[in-house]
């Protein structure tokens, strides 16, 4: 099985940072696409950002050229370092990952979450 643990939340004023952390463990072979997702209070839940294992960035429109998404593959951990904070950014974020699991020759692959961290941003 595979855990996916977040720290790094909290409440900040606007304007203001905050980076979030997540870290994988348990039987992994190996970690593809690692991502943030948020679900505001009555909304639907959105991607914030995504890297895949090659380093390659994805972000939501709305969070562009203020949130940085960053990976160690060796210690299985992304972290998301948000900048320019906004009350719209306000929400419960949740890390993502896909994961193989198992060995070489006898791979698993699945989606997994974590338990989530409340972002506050105050006006």
């Amino acid at each position: 099985q595979v855990q996916l643990v977040e720290s790094g939340g909290g409440l900040v004023q606007f304007g203001g940072s905050l980076r979030l952390s997540c870290a994988a463990s348990g039987s992994i072979f190996s970690i593809n696409t690692m991502g943030w997702y948020r679900q505001a209070p009555g909304k639907q839940c959105e991607l914030v950002a995504t890297i895949t294992s090659g380093g390659r960035t994805n972000y939501a429109d709305s969070v562009k050229g203020r949130f940085t998404i960053s990976r160690d593959s060796a210690k299985n951990t992304v972290d998301l370092q948000m900048n320019s904070l906004k009350p719209e950014d306000t929400a419960v974020y949740s890390c993502n990952a896909d994961v193989n699991t198992g060995t070489s020759w006898s791979l698993k692959r699945g989606n997994y979450w974590g338990q989530g961290t409340q972002v506050t941003v105050s006006s």
